[in-house]
């Protein structure tokens, strides 16, 4: 996993070469962005629990037979292991959010994740369902522009969605 610094050292080191402007300067963007990012993360983790519970709530009331007998999450046990998976793409999606660099969540959260719910018989569909839910959420609470640092935020916005994107394209 490299943050977004390490990552354009990274590769000017591969190529033999000094950072380009073009590198310094999306790097200076994002440092003068930084506050938004983590007002973004903070409001984000701040609401966790609200957001995987609103949205399996969500889910299952849309999907009603996950819940009912032989459903993917029947029994309290099952419930609890989903909305413990929600939980933790959630958690990684902020890592992403705040690293700026979607490695981490790739690499320790989706790597194998589809083949791990095949595996177990999980309906992939319900869970990108789930993480959609989770992504209209998260930007939600950080779109709430109360106590938060003033200015454009809209390409942090669309950076959020992409995370949660590829973790339901992930599991799909």
């Amino acid at each position: 996993m490299f943050d977004a610094f390490t990552k354009v050292v990274a590769q000017a080191d591969a190529r033999g070469q000094f950072m380009n402007a073009g590198e310094i300067d999306a790097l200076a963007a994002m440092v003068a962005d930084g506050n938004k990012r983590l007002d973004a993360v903070n409001r984000i983790a701040s609401n966790a629990s609200a957001i995987v519970a609103n949205a399996g709530r969500e889910l299952f009331n849309q999907q009603p037979a996950l819940i009912s007998p032989g459903g993917n999450a029947y029994t309290n046990r099952r419930m609890a292991a989903c909305l413990r998976d929600m939980e933790i793409i959630l958690r990684y999606v902020t890592y992403s959010i705040f690293t700026g660099d979607a490695s981490v969540l790739e690499d320790r959260c989706l790597n194998g994740l589809r083949e791990t719910y095949l595996a177990l018989g999980t309906p992939g569909t319900s869970v990108a369902a789930s993480v959609k839910l989770m992504k209209d959420a998260a930007i939600s609470v950080v779109n709430d522009r109360g106590g938060i640092t003033s200015g454009e935020c809209t390409s942090l916005i669309s950076e959020i969605g992409t995370y949660f994107d590829r973790a339901a394209a992930a599991v799909a």
